[in-house]
């Protein structure tokens, strides 16, 4: 990991490429796809549906017998975590390249908010086999400390890059709850990812958020120029590792 580079401008953390989505979003934890195995009677096939680069993907192949990940950007396709029993196949999660009543697990992580839902279920509903189950995953802002780290986090988050979030953000921020989800669900349990991150990984992640992106297609840098330099004085030495969370929701449900 690069948490260990010289971190010396904002520009050279929230300035990154596609692999930055690789490198720097979080991994969910291993119970979350051993709990999904759990859910269905086999453990035939899983899907999982704008897999990114495949970080729950991976994980499912060690549940399953064979798992597909699907995605309609090239680019993280490129970057996926390969596995002997994952295929990657570039696709929209509306026009799903499977055949009928192939699939006992259909996952969508942190990407269900950009689908045309009711068309994605539509297909969702063709692939599955006899007592599939649906999961749409996401997780929530995360949570840091000490508290004033936690207090300047919130302050960019919300006030300051706030306007440039896309509308579909707030459906994340909701945990999905505002989400039609016409099946009959299924509860979970509470799952955290967690980690202990170097500030260069933090800012890693960040450079990773659409609203970033956004914010430096508007010409605003200061925006992130500021939180870079007040994150930073509060962290300390960018060598230093400290607790990140994120809580998991999901809605969960047969198909």
């Amino acid at each position: 990991m690069t948490g260990n580079a010289e971190i010396t401008t904002a520009k050279n953390w929230f300035d990154k490429g596609g692999s930055a989505y690789a490198l720097f979003r979080p991994e969910y934890p291993a119970g979350l796809s051993t709990f999904l195995a759990q859910t269905v009677g086999g453990r035939g096939c899983a899907v999982d549906v704008g897999c990114g680069n495949g970080q729950l993907t991976r994980q499912l192949a060690d549940q399953f017998k064979r798992v597909i990940g699907i995605d309609p950007s090239e680019d993280q396709i490129a970057n996926a975590h390969r596995h002997a029993n994952v295929a990657y196949l570039c696709a929209p999660a509306e026009q799903l390249p499977l055949p009928n009543g192939s699939a006992s697990l259909i996952t969508a992580a942190q990407a269900a908010h950009w689908f045309d839902r009711p068309r994605f279920y539509e297909e969702a509903r063709r692939v599955a086999d006899d007592g599939a189950v649906i999961a749409l995953i996401s997780y929530d802002v995360m949570r840091l400390a000490p508290s004033d780290l936690q207090d300047r986090f919130n302050s960019f988050y919300h006030d300051e890059i706030g306007p440039y979030w896309p509308p579909e953000r707030r459906l994340v921020d909701s945990g999905y709850s505002d989400i039609e989800f016409p099946f009959e669900e299924i509860s979970y349990p509470e799952m955290t990812i967690d980690r202990v991150w170097e500030l260069g990984e933090l800012l890693g992640y960040l450079s990773t958020w659409s609203a970033v992106r956004r914010v430096n297609e508007a010409g605003r840098g200061d925006i992130l120029e500021n939180f870079f330099r007040d994150i930073s004085a509060i962290w300390g030495s960018p060598t230093s590792k400290l607790p990140i969370s994120w809580p998991i929701n999901m809605r969960l449900g047969k198909l």
